[in-house]
């Protein structure tokens, strides 16, 4: 599973300073500094941990906490505001943050924290994406309530795939989570895709110069 973290902020110099300090940690973060902006991206699949201002130019951020984890419950929330009464905390808390950082921060402490949030971060054992279903438990797909016949390596691809939805993965990305540097080439990660497609697995589309991108549809 690749992890990803939403900053939702306006201050540029915050931003910048979050963002670098997770990116020191190889901890991808995508910068938002508008509530809309924030909501775009969310149509293309939700984040593992999103950090969240309260104030913002166009919106309340406890709105957009509300609002994602209505939709994306397993997101790990947690709120970076100026506001650090205690009532404030408990009104973040009580809108569904599981955490809350008072400005300001100390980047090693927010890192610290994020990493943390990571670490609680674990995949389902049940995966749906349309039609799609697979069970880790059980190692059974289904597609469109058939059962399909995949064999480990074919479960483990799919698995990450559907794990991140909507995400250009690279080959090399691939190859490192699923074959765990057991000697995959490119043309074996072809070939693996090519058995998912003629499985009727038609959400798995190639991203030219990168690798693979799982399209994910209701």
């Amino acid at each position: 599973m690749i992890y990803s973290v939403f900053l939702l902020e306006d201050d540029e110099s915050i931003a910048e300073l979050v963002s670098c300090a997770l990116e020191a940690a190889e901890i991808d973060c995508a910068c938002f500094s508008s509530c809309a902006e924030f909501k775009t991206a969310l149509k293309s699949g939700y984040p593992h941990v999103a950090l969240i201002d309260i104030m913002l130019p166009d919106g309340n951020g406890l709105d957009v906490l509300k609002e994602l984890k209505t939709f994306s419950p397993q997101t790990i929330c947690i709120i970076l505001s100026a506001l650090g009464k205690e009532t404030d905390k408990v009104k973040g808390l009580n809108f569904g943050a599981d955490d809350y950082i008072s400005k300001p921060f100390g980047v090693l402490e927010l890192t610290a924290r994020v990493k943390a949030a990571l670490r609680r971060v674990k995949s389902p054992s049940v995966l749906r994406i349309g039609k799609l279903v697979l069970n880790s438990d059980t190692r059974i797909v289904k597609l469109d309530g058939k059962t399909l016949n995949l064999k480990n390596k074919e479960f483990s691809l799919l698995k990450f795939f559907m794990e991140n939805p909507n995400v250009a993965l690279s080959r090399q990305t691939l190859l490192c989570n699923v074959w765990a540097y057991e000697g995959g080439e490119t043309r074996t990660l072809d070939n693996y895709v090519a058995k998912l497609r003629k499985s009727g697995i038609t959400n798995i589309v190639t991203v030219f110069g990168v690798g693979y991108k799982f399209i994910a549809t209701e």
